[in-house]
């Protein structure tokens, strides 16, 4: 019979960085250094790290200016999102931000299992646990996209001019689904931080982790936008514009599958003012799809008309509009009908309020993200602090739903990636 060990030694994980290969997941993890040299690992020493290290920040800063190259950029828009998450002054003052009544030190190892539909997620949370520094194991899924190779390769390109350090305590791995290598990645680290839905946290839980580690879990999350239709109507034809563009680019980049994409659209105001600006809304928002050249495969047309037409079914649509097989909107025949389920890429729930405060009722503990138009500061603080934090964790404007932020689901990373030691003098 095989022992533990035997088992362990025959799990295997392809390294995606710093370097390319397929090794044990015990020379993975005896590899990590935390400082002076590592046996059977690709650590020389240099691998301690502090809060804010500079080595760390020139990495960053150095991965980011090559994600924001304009070719890379315009074949993937949002690989210079990132790019602009990554640069110098923001990753400075994540650092500021911090706190200063305690000596505040890395957590230790962390491991990372980011989402497979959202190629871009694992990026800014390992580089904001790198950034507090933190050794880090980040698990891609063997399905992960092209985008997510992309990245993989430019941080190879980073590497060149990198600290060793880098190379000695950041790793970026893929394996299959294996309770072996994930029970062991588990028991090693200090903090585990899982992404990708309900199902998955579940999953990755059945694996212990040490007595004094924890999770940090992003489980299954809801978002929807909401519109005032007076200002909507009283907006400059640009301005309809802008705010269209920057919704199609907040739904559309992750085919709606983003956990801070919007599902429904919130009508605020007289019920012919929300009629009149739902059409206009529509129509601008088909106008940038069609320009932009986003479509649908067959099946993805045929799952949308499954989704929507149950809806109808089940009594809680009034109506249902097809702009081709890019763009459905479905006219729910109550503001509590809204959907929390995926109805797939560019299907959209609307429904009228008489006004904002009516969403304190609507509102549930697993939406996260509300992008608004058409609303000042006062009256979304005050939404804020009616829902008490029954839900919504962010309230941004339209377009910048997919900007991620240090402060995420209500957490903020940083803090979380770090401990605080109490020094008195």
């Amino acid at each position: 019979m095989l022992d533990d060990r035997t088992i362990l030694d025959a799990c295997a994980v392809d390294v995606r960085f710093p370097v390319r290969g397929s090794v044990p997941v015990d020379t993975l993890l005896s590899g990590l250094c935390e400082g002076g040299p590592c046996e059977g690992g690709l650590c020389e020493g240099g691998g301690t790290l502090r809060v804010g290290d500079v080595r760390v920040r020139e990495f960053l800063a150095a991965f980011g200016r090559r994600l924001l190259r304009p070719a890379l950029a315009r074949r993937h828009p949002e690989l210079g999102s990132l790019g602009f998450f990554l640069r110098p002054s923001e990753l400075t003052r994540t650092v500021e931000g911090l706190g200063r009544d305690h000596v505040r030190v890395p957590r230790g190892l962390v491991f990372h299992i980011p989402p497979a539909n959202v190629d871009t997620v694992f990026v800014y949370s390992w580089a904001l646990s790198a950034l507090m520094g933190n050794r880090n194991v980040v698990r891609l899924s063997p399905r992960s996209g092209p985008v997510a190779e992309t990245i993989v390769e430019t941080l190879h390109e980073t590497l060149a001019d990198a600290d060793p350090a880098i190379a000695a305590t950041q790793r970026v791995i893929s394996y299959d689904r294996s309770d072996a290598v994930t029970a062991a990645l588990s028991a090693a680290c200090d903090l585990r931080v899982v992404w990708g839905g309900d199902r998955t946290v579940r999953e990755i839980r059945r694996h212990a982790l040490a007595p004094h580690a924890r999770d940090l879990t992003f489980p299954d999350r809801s978002s929807f936008a909401v519109v005032r239709a007076a200002a909507w109507l009283c907006a400059p034809r640009a301005a309809r514009v802008t705010v269209a563009e920057g919704f199609v680019n907040d739904t559309y980049w992750f085919d709606q599958a983003a956990c801070s994409s919007p599902r429904t659209v919130f009508w605020v105001g007289d019920e012919g003012d929300c009629d009149t600006a739902r059409a206009d809304f529509i129509d601008h928002v088909s106008r940038v799809v069609t320009v932009r050249g986003w479509g649908v495969d067959a099946a993805m047309a045929v799952e949308k008309r499954v989704s929507t037409y149950g809806l109808a079914a089940d009594g809680l649509a009034e109506s249902v509009d097809f702009r081709g097989n890019a763009l459905a909107n479905v006219r729910l025949s109550a503001a509590a009908a809204a959907p929390r389920r995926w109805l797939g890429a560019g299907t959209f729930a609307h429904a009228g309020l008489a006004a904002l405060r009516e969403l304190a009722g609507l509102v549930e503990r697993r939406d996260q993200t509300m992008t608004h138009f058409g609303f000042g500061q006062a009256e979304l603080e005050e939404l804020a602090l009616e829902l008490a934090g029954r839900g919504v964790d962010r309230m941004v404007p339209m377009g910048s739903a997919l900007s991620f932020h240090r402060v995420w689901d209500g957490v903020d990373l940083p803090a979380e990636f770090t401990r605080l030691v109490t020094v008195i003098g």
